[in-house]
């Protein structure tokens, strides 16, 4: 039985039809395994005036998108697995979509997940509920986006796990909810800003030059180049963040079509300002983000993954991350750029579901 307010989406091509569904515990071992209220009114282009549907005929998914209502967005998600099995949420960053986690569902899944991958606030045919929601991305919003399609689709204590946003989100509802998650995979640890600290902490110009795109931003030129230029510009965020991945062929033009969603750039936008402190809050989220301005623990199991070459966010030391999880259950450092689960899907499936062993055995 679906939960309610439960809706399907707008399928891009024929769902292909379930497999028999054996106990889950035999397909496990069988798989050996500049200002907030940022509205589409303020970008003219024409993609932003219509509706989020349209970006479906581009989409490029693995059988149905469906949609579950949250308080402030729709939230569009793909599944894979039997939903009697134990859940699991990927979640995906900037500038990527569920693609990034196609080999890693597939191997969760066929190892006895129920895995659900949804759609960021901003990308696909996740959209707004009403034209006058602030378009904010925000951490905590990503993170209550999160606890309403665990609570929409009645997820018992799912693992969560991501990278980028999607690692942020991950973190901040295991902070604020922990009795909602189940465990965490998070990559590059505590994925959690400290605004308060970088508002006014430069790091050192080596750093601060592969932040590019986050001053870019800060402007209204760069606002306007990411609307002209979103591919172009998203495209090279992959190359320069996976300087060891060799892109394979098509694997950016099936994730692009995400970045048509309307309101795209102006979710964009209201992030990488509002980590600054160089936009307010949306006030719905303020309670929350006052308790994670405390940089609270992150007390729910924790397994960490360490990229080797993510220009962004090096390796750190076990000890480093203890100070943040009280109960870290394991540290790996994986061999992959950015992009860990496109790259490495074999090392990242491994986490989620030794992470699952863990918790019930």
């Amino acid at each position: 039985m679906r939960p309610s307010g439960f809706r399907k989406g707008i399928p891009y091509r024929t769902p292909v039809a379930p497999e028999d569904s054996p106990d889950c515990e035999q397909r496990r071992l069988a798989a050996g395994v500049s200002q907030l209220c940022v509205t589409v009114e303020e970008f003219p282009d024409n993609r932003l005036s219509g509706s989020v549907s349209a970006v479906s005929e581009s989409l490029d998914c693995v059988g149905d998108i469906e949609s579950v209502p949250g308080t402030q967005v729709d939230i569009a998600f793909e599944q894979r697995g039997d939903p009697g099995c134990w859940p699991v949420v990927l979640l995906h960053g900037f500038p990527y979509d569920p693609r990034c986690y196609d080999h890693v569902a597939e191997k969760l899944g066929a190892a006895g997940a129920h895995v659900v991958v949804p759609y960021l606030r901003g990308y696909g045919l996740t959209s707004y509920a009403e034209p006058g929601t602030p378009r904010s991305g925000q951490q905590a919003a990503f993170a209550s986006d999160l606890r309403d399609l665990i609570s929409g689709l009645g997820l018992d204590r799912p693992i969560v796990a991501g990278f980028d946003w999607g690692g942020r989100a991950a973190c901040v509802a295991s902070m604020l909810w922990p009795e909602l998650v189940g465990g965490l995979v998070t990559v590059g640890g505590y994925n959690v800003h400290d605004i308060a600290a970088m508002s006014i902490t430069p790091e050192e110009p080596a750093v601060e030059s592969r932040n590019w795109y986050q001053w870019y931003f800060h402007s209204d030129r760069g606002r306007r180049g990411l609307e002209r230029y979103r591919a172009q510009l998203t495209r090279q965020l992959w190359s320069e963040w996976s300087p060891t991945w060799r892109i394979p062929g098509g694997a950016f033009e099936r994730t692009a079509p995400s970045f048509d969603n309307p309101d795209f750039v102006a979710t964009v936008i209201h992030s990488y300002r509002h980590r600054y402190g160089l936009a307010p809050g949306d006030p719905r989220h303020e309670a929350d983000e006052a308790i994670i301005a405390t940089q609270p623990l992150i007390t729910v199991p924790t397994i960490v993954l360490d990229a080797t070459a993510d220009p962004l966010d090096g390796p750190q030391a076990t000890d480093a991350h203890r100070q943040h999880f009280s109960h870290l259950v394991e540290h790996h450092i994986v061999d992959a750029g950015h992009n860990m689960p496109q790259e490495n899907p074999d090392a990242f499936a491994a986490a989620v579901e030794g992470l699952h062993v863990k918790l019930t055995t």
